[in-house]
């Protein structure tokens, strides 16, 4: 039999209060000298080098870093969970409650995860078994009966006793995330990893998520290891922060010690590539240069040399060792960063540059979109119901123009996508468009996008089959084309499963410009990449749009990247645009409550918004007058019962335009106020 660590019930110095007496607890997790290597096609994939970390009880630890840089490896290896075939090459020691997680036995493993471990993964569609209902699944891990229901209540879904009998296709992305947060905590686990639980949610439920799980550190004592590529997630939610980077820890300190004043030059460039509610939008973002080290052939020295702006001949010799500075963090860096140094190292990129033809042709319209409805006919037994997607859309782009769609999933933003694309029809009203070429779209995932028994070259080199181009002609467009989203021409003989996810993305984008659109359609392309990976796409659209002349319409639950990508941004509610203004002065002064709601939930160091209470409304069953008004802080009696419309606000160019009557009422006679 192992022996298991009792959870402390000790306060650490994570959640000691002032002038409380902190007592000395030992750490629940001990990493020391873990190592993790995968055999992939004869080759070593050394996924974890040498990491040593501690985790205190009731700790939130944020695990951060570049994909590839060993995070999820360090998970699975503290669960046990690590692939048996073939089998990876494990050293160095990982104890976790007392037991070593290395030379454990498998059956060892399995009474520890049971009994002290939860584990909450990025897709819950995947973890859950869509046969089963989730309260009996919930059930399995804790109880039966009132304990499932109690358990799933606790976890904030609302109405729990009829969600416990739903299967989970039944569910939001939000609720099916908490479905699998309550089996985690089930039996109060003394650790849980997290493995980015909050990259395919929008931000009003990434914010509960994040709430969730702060409370029930501090209410259970159970610690959490948080793994997310968002660096806002990982300073709202944290109490420390381990930055990885090449399998090796580059440095680790208390959530505001990183973001205020981090010393090693790759935390710092990460931090530069975080969009914020106040990044300058007249320039490009600032990225990291170059591409993350090969897991296969790292280089002798520090990983991170080759894209160092700080680095010497002595960091290209051997990797620098972790130690603790005077203030208590941990740093592997031979030149650590002082504010002086940081400032001399920074690179501004220069402001965007906007062709004149762009400016003389703002005006002249890409896509208008006019009362655009669309309706899903569903099946519930023998009865038919139909879910209202689009209720009447409103929208109009202009040429060289780009607008963000942001909103809650299941607004209709990917719907109006399609349609405007013409992957879906619509039922009544109109899209129409401009002078140019038919609009092409660039989806999530790039990889699956991307036929992958066809070369890029021919990929890209397909929309060139109707333009009359002999082969040749045909191989420099493409050349061409692929060097304009900065990959080299080797990339045209490669297939996709050999690139990586930026050069996948890339790849995209040259298959949708090497015939340059008149609007080019983007549905949350950076939504899953890391921090400096989406900046580095965000930039690429930017650029590509300015020197194209082509107009872009962006969907995207990041409001700081809607921000950052967009001169106007419009916000959709259930099916419905409720706010359209510049970028600016939406994020500065929002005008509909549902807005601002929005704009509190942006994770960030310190940040406390005012979260927005309830699920949206059913849209099999929308109600009536302002759809908001069941979740509004603000609404009264007659949001209930009178319809919103848009109404423009002010007379500038472009029109800022609100469907809420207790901030524009609309105009008497029956006009419905849209510009």
């Amino acid at each position: 039999m192992i022996a298991l660590h009792a959870q402390a019930s000790t306060v650490t110095s994570s959640g000691a209060k002032p002038g409380q007496t902190v007592q000395a607890a030992p750490p629940l997790v001990a990493v020391d000298g873990l190592r993790v290597s995968f055999t992939r096609g004869n080759r070593e994939v050394q996924a974890v080098r040498g990491v040593t970390l501690e985790v205190a009880p009731g700790e939130i630890l944020g695990l951060v870093g570049e994909s590839g840089s060993g995070k999820s490896a360090l998970g699975l290896s503290l669960l046990g969970l690590l692939p048996t075939n073939p089998a990876p090459k494990v050293s160095g020691s990982a104890v976790v409650c007392g037991v070593d997680m290395v030379t454990a036995s498998p059956e060892d493993r399995r009474l520890l995860r049971r009994r002290h471990l939860g584990a909450v993964f990025q897709d819950p569609m995947t973890s859950l078994n869509p046969t089963m209902r989730v309260g009996r699944q919930v059930a399995e891990a804790m109880g039966e009966g009132q304990q499932v229901v109690e358990l799933l209540s606790s976890v904030g879904i609302p109405d729990a006793r009829r969600r416990a009998e739903a299967y989970p296709h039944e569910l939001s992305g939000g609720l099916r995330q908490r479905v699998m947060i309550a089996m985690a905590i089930a039996g109060s686990p003394a650790l849980v990893v997290a493995d980015e639980p909050t990259t395919a949610l929008d931000v009003t439920v990434q914010a509960q998520i994040l709430d969730l799980l702060r409370q029930l550190c501090d209410q259970l004592g159970t610690s959490f290891i948080l793994i997310t590529h968002d660096l806002g997630v990982a300073a709202q939610a944290s109490d420390r922060i381990a930055v990885l980077y090449g399998g090796r820890l580059a440095e680790v300190g208390s959530a505001s010690e990183l973001f205020t004043a981090s010393r090693h030059p790759y935390t710092r460039g990460l931090l530069r590539s975080r969009l914020l509610l106040d990044t300058d939008r007249s320039r490009p973002v600032a990225t990291l240069p170059g591409e993350p080290p090969d897991p296969r052939a790292y280089p002798p020295g520090c990983a991170f040399a080759p894209r160092c702006p700080a680095r010497t001949e002595e960091c290209e010799v051997s990797p620098p060792a972790l130690s603790t500075l005077p203030d208590g963090r941990q740093l592997a860096c031979l030149h650590p960063l002082d504010g002086a140094a940081a400032d001399g190292l920074r690179v501004v990129p220069e402001p965007w540059e906007v062709p004149q033809e762009l400016r003389d042709a703002a005006r002249a319209p890409a896509v208008v979109i006019n009362e655009a409805h669309k309706t899903f006919t569903l099946r519930s037994g023998l009865k038919r119901l139909h879910l209202q997607a689009l209720r009447g859309v409103n929208l109009e782009v202009a040429k060289g123009e780009a607008v963000a769609l942001v909103g809650e999933s299941g607004c209709g933003k990917s719907t109006l996508l399609r349609a405007i694309a013409g992957l879906l029809p619509i039922e009544q009203g109109s899209i129409e468009f401009g002078r140019g070429t038919p609009p092409q779209m660039v989806f999530q995932d790039a990889g699956a996008s991307l036929t992958p028994w066809m070369t890029i070259g021919e990929l890209v080199g397909e929309r060139l089959l109707e333009e009359g181009l002999s082969r040749r002609q045909r191989a420099e467009r493409v050349r061409a084309a692929l060097a304009l989203v900065g990959l080299p021409a080797e990339v045209a003989d490669a297939k996709a499963a050999q690139l990586s996810g930026g050069q996948r993305q890339r790849a995209a984008l040259a298959r949708a410009t090497v015939v340059p659109p008149g609007i080019l359609l983007c549905d949350e392309p950076t939504s899953a990449l890391d921090v400096s990976l989406a900046a580095t796409v965000l930039n690429l659209i930017g650029r590509l749009r300015r020197e194209l002349g082509m107009a872009v319409l962006f969907v995207t639950h990041d409001l700081a990247a809607a921000r950052m990508v967009a001169d106007r941004i419009a916000v959709m509610y259930l099916g419905r645009v409720v706010e359209t203004g510049t970028s600016d002065e939406l994020c500065r002064q929002p005008a509909h409550p549902y807005t601002q709601a929005l704009l509190s939930t942006v994770p960030d160091l310190g940040r406390a918004g005012v979260r927005i209470e309830g699920e949206p409304a059913n849209p099999l069953h929308p109600p009536a007058g302002c759809a908001f008004h069941t979740r509004c802080p603000d609404a009264v009696e007659d949001c209930a019962t009178r319809a919103q419309v848009l109404v423009t606000i002010g007379r500038e160019y472009p029109a800022r335009a609100v469907a809420c009557s207790l901030v524009a009422p609309a105009p008497t006679g029956g006009a419905d106020g849209r510009s």
